[in-house]
């Protein structure tokens, strides 16, 4: 008995961590299983379950097309980001030219410009082209690097010793040749990891699908569809709890599974600045 009160005093602040973090998902998975009219009462135990709360999810919404859509966006997103975002952190990290710390202030600069500064401009572009009511406003700006991700990268390159590199160009290896042989193979934790970044923003983005797709349900998300998720007359806290917790299920899943490369390469981007 006292060791086990040894262990829990030991680890009784992670204990803590652990509740305040699983308590809000574990209401919010009772609630998806109980009546309308026992939704956020004073009873926090389903007096009867009604697993049928998922069907009807479905059955009073498009579901599987705000499935699709989230998933052609964040997957798209991602992998855009890493096609330029990689080079131009290979660039800042590795290559010596004229101006690259400049560049790099600018970029850090870039990170705490608030989204909403740009959106009236970019708007107006999109529009100009025709886009506005689909996801490519959302999708295309990645094709030219996200700041945030390009500082995340760059971190993690730096810890990668430049004898490799320098082994690589004795043997021929022109920069893109070193980059995709030498440099990606040994940068997979930290690639995983502005990967789940990014693909999580995009998962949970609801500013950016609302500003434009909001006039064209057909090309809504989860994030947006989930906050139009309401009855004629009032909300029925239950059904939304069960559309929460089937938007959840998918990210909480990828996160299992690429944890450790994420908190690998998390850890190895602070290690050198």
């Amino acid at each position: 008995m006292n060791t086990k009160l040894v262990w829990v005093a030991r680890h009784s602040l992670a204990i803590a961590l652990c509740v305040m973090f699983v308590a809000p998902v574990g209401f919010l998975l009772l609630t998806s299983f109980m009546s309308d009219s026992q939704a956020l009462t004073a009873s926090y135990w389903p007096s009867s379950w009604h697993p049928e709360n998922y069907a009807h999810v479905f059955a009073r919404t498009p579901m599987p097309r705000y499935l699709l859509n989230t998933v052609v966006y964040s997957a798209l997103a991602t992998v855009f980001m890493l096609l330029s975002s990689v080079p131009a952190a290979y660039a800042l990290a590795k290559l010596r030219w004229r101006g690259r710390g400049a560049v790099l202030v600018v970029v850090v600069c870039m990170m705490m410009i608030p989204p909403q500064v740009t959106t009236v401009p970019l708007y107006l572009m999109w529009a100009n082209y025709g886009l506005t009511g689909t996801l490519w406003p959302l999708m295309l700006p990645m094709l030219f690097g996200d700041a945030f991700s390009i500082f995340l990268l760059r971190q993690f390159l730096v810890t990668i010793p430049g004898e490799y590199l320098d082994a690589a160009r004795v043997d021929g290896c022109g920069e893109w040749r070193t980059l995709l042989r030498v440099v990606l193979p040994m940068a997979r934790p930290g690639i995983a990891a502005a990967a789940l970044f990014q693909f999580f923003y995009a998962w949970n983005d609801y500013y950016g699908p609302l500003l434009y797709t909001s006039e064209n349900e057909h090309n809504w998300t989860l994030s947006l569809g989930l906050a139009s998720f309401r009855t004629l007359h009032h909300v029925q806290w239950n059904l939304v709890s069960a559309a929460t917790m089937l938007t959840m299920v998918p990210v909480v899943a990828l996160f299992f599974f690429a944890q450790r490369a994420f908190v690998q390469g998390v850890t190895l981007t602070g290690v050198k600045g």
